[in-house]
């Protein structure tokens, strides 16, 4: 569903992401973990388009994103492509980026509505009901500003899911929140996982959640993945002794 191919990506003279190999099947579950500045988010970023990427290929869902054929050889895509590819991609972020004056709803109508261009009938029908999948059903007309941080990270998670990608992303989406609102989230994800079968890649720091939810874990360091694996061996039994090293860290400062 997903392949980066030799994928580099560099802020000035900063790599962030060293000729990056990464294979995602469809329906997997991949938790990214690894030390700030690893390239964790810039992964899910450049999947966004949200950032181009310097060397490389990036395929989705079988058809290269970053670029396109034309003549019978790739070059780099133009906005068309790249608009049609990210319709499969959802995207899920640390601050939930709600638009403030719309309502719940309207959040999760928005893009069905302009860039879907479904009917305000189906625009609404479809993002209640995912609103009420993610157990929110009676907070439709509420704006974000009288939502708590979990409920607004729950809309977010609806409103991505209301574009029907086959792709989900999740940048550190419990970070922001206080820790006794973390786990109503990811309870939602982890339904996702089990009810829905969508491929997600997901950045964290909840080590105890990606070792349940994950059917793999990548450790990134310096924009390569160091090891990956089963979460089990690679979060109990880590090979690389920076894993190891991370994961200390990790378990010390919970």
């Amino acid at each position: 569903m997903v392949k980066f191919d030799a994928v580099v990506k560099r802020y000035g003279g900063l790599v962030v992401l060293d000729g990056l190999d990464l294979e995602v099947a469809a329906g997997e579950r991949v938790a990214i973990i690894g030390p700030s500045g690893s390239g964790k988010t810039t992964v899910l970023r450049v999947l966004m388009t949200l950032e181009p990427i310097d060397g490389g290929i990036i395929h989705v869902d079988g058809e290269p994103l970053t670029h396109m054929a034309r003549n019978g050889r790739l070059v780099p895509a133009d906005e068309r492509h790249l608009r049609r590819l990210r319709g499969r991609i959802g995207m899920v972020f640390q601050h939930f980026n709600l638009f403030p004056h719309m309502t719940a709803l309207e959040n999760c109508m928005e893009a069905p509505l302009h860039v879907l261009g479904l009917s305000r009938a189906e625009a609404r029908e479809r993002a209640a009901g995912l609103l009420e999948m993610v157990g929110l059903g009676d907070k439709r007309d509420a704006y974000p500003g009288a939502l708590s941080g979990g409920q607004q990270q729950r809309v977010a998670i609806a409103r991505a899911l209301a574009m029907r990608p086959k792709v989900m992303l999740f940048d550190e989406v419990t970070s922001a929140l206080d820790p006794e609102l973390v786990g109503e989230v990811l309870q939602v994800i982890r339904r996702l996982g089990e009810e829905h079968g969508l491929t997600m890649l997901m950045v964290t720091h909840q080590i105890a959640f990606a070792r349940e939810f994950a059917h793999r874990v990548c450790f990134f360091d310096a924009g390569r993945i160091a090891e990956q694996g089963p979460p089990d061996r690679i979060l109990v039994e880590p090979e690389h002794p920076r894993t190891r090293q991370f994961l200390s860290a990790v378990l010390e400062s919970h």
